[in-house]
């Protein structure tokens, strides 16, 4: 009834379902990066999105405030308590940070005021290096003279060799290449050192100040999986509401052990394959005291298995709490839906056609209850006719007088002669 309640409310106001839905399509999966935190394992790119999420979280809120449904109020409550996190993460992380830790960039500045050393330094070396380049080409006259670095190196002087007789003394060389050859300076050694240290020193520093903000993710990992577990429950909700709007269902009234009652019902999914308009709407009612079993014959392709189904598939959905395919619905909780339906073997279990649809049939026998409901869809296939018309008269007598209340149930035949069962049945009816 709390789920009728909100997804009532939703589909009242399709501007708001809309909204609501836009919202929530910019939500990344929270549990997943909750998890990825838990386990150490979330890169910079994780926590960004956990930071935009819960950035998110204030609009959806507000969006949501006016709802009157208790079980929408609950929601919103689990979505307050993470603002302390969302700024911390807001303050701690670069706004777009790179995909590994080891790319640099990922915290902030104004964070750490050592790390901020550190970077000054190596952009202020590599500011440097670009000046020294120009330096030595005017000083060496060396147009293509040029200073550059690799990570097996470090930082080189490299000249061609057109140029190498203009090459100073105070160069090092430091490697031979086919095209020139590579020098370094005393005092380049020394700016690389500076240089590198730095870089190594600020990796080292921003591992720290990020695994202490996983550290933190997972410490707050109770509010933020129970936030998840809100956001899920508002998106089921909504849409459910634009399911009900969109495809015309209604809002079934429940009771605890009333009539099953569905006037100009549809099957959910059939109708959905036809053109509109096609799908003929039916009416389907199962109590206890007048029209407990309904027996339903009819040719093949007649439509027998599409109201079976249909009729299990409504009393599922209401009771998950969403709106229904029908003009109007009556519906009593069920403890189980019991189902026999089409033809199958497993033959490598030693079960054939028949012995699969008795085992199943077994089961519904001896487990059904008074509140169940129970669809058979063709009983005593694969047998002799009277062998199988015997079985299904059995089980059709046994459902009827089930625990002395009988059990709501549909059966649909091709046995004509189980209508007879009408005859001095109270509670059997023939469609």
């Amino acid at each position: 009834e709390a789920r009728h309640q909100a997804v009532d409310e939703f589909a009242a106001d399709p501007l708001l379902a809309q909204s609501v839905a836009e919202m929530l399509d910019a939500f990344p999966d929270v549990p997943r990066l909750v998890g990825r935190a838990s386990l150490g394992q979330a890169g910079p790119r994780d926590m960004a999105a956990l930071r935009d999420a819960l950035n998110l979280l204030p609009g959806l809120r507000e969006e949501i405030a006016g709802m009157v449904s208790p079980l929408i109020g609950a929601q919103r409550e689990l979505l307050h308590g993470l603002e302390e996190l969302a700024a911390y993460l807001s303050a701690t992380l670069a706004p777009s940070p790179p995909a590994s830790l080891t790319e640099g960039g990922v915290i902030a500045p104004g964070v750490d005021p050592v790390l901020d050393e550190q970077r000054e330094l190596m952009t202020s070396g590599k500011d440097w290096i670009a000046a020294l380049q120009l330096k030595l080409r005017s000083e060496t006259g060396i147009p293509s003279l040029k200073v550059g670095f690799n990570k097996v190196f470090g930082y080189y002087i490299e000249v061609t060799k057109t140029h190498l007789d203009k090459v100073p003394e105070s160069f090092i060389r430091k490697q031979t290449l086919a095209a020139g050859e590579r020098y370094f300076t005393p005092e380049l050694k020394e700016r690389e050192a500076a240089v590198l240290g730095a870089e190594e020193r600020a990796l080292i520093l921003e591992r720290q100040a990020f695994e202490d903000l996983r550290g933190r993710v997972a410490t707050d990992s109770r509010p933020l999986m129970a936030c998840a577990r809100a956001l899920a429950t508002v998106d089921v909700l909504n849409s459910l509401a634009r399911l009900a709007v969109s495809r015309n269902y209604v809002r079934p009234k429940m009771s605890e052990n009333g009539a099953l009652e569905i006037m100009g019902g549809r099957h959910p999914v059939v109708e959905q394959m036809l053109a509109e308009g096609e799908f003929v709407p039916n009416d389907i009612k199962l109590d206890m005291h007048e029209q407990q079993v309904m027996i339903i014959t009819g040719p093949n392709m007649a439509g027998k298995s599409t109201i079976l189904r249909q009729a299990a598939l409504i009393a599922l959905l209401a009771q998950a709490g969403s709106f229904v395919p029908a003009e109007r619905a009556a519906l009593p909780l069920v403890d189980r839906i019991f189902t026999r339906v089409g033809a199958m073997d497993d033959l490598a279990g030693g079960r054939s056609t028949f012995m699969v649809e008795m085992t199943e049939t077994s089961q519904i026998l001896q487990k059904a209850t008074p509140r169940s409901l129970v669809i058979l869809d063709e009983v005593g296939r694969g047998t002799s006719t009277f062998d199988g018309l015997s079985i299904a008269w059995a089980v059709a007598e046994h459902l009827h007088e089930l625990a002395g209340q009988g059990v709501k149930t549909l059966f649909a035949t091709h046995y004509h002669e189980l209508t007879e069962l009408a005859v001095d049945r109270p509670r059997v009816r023939n469609f």
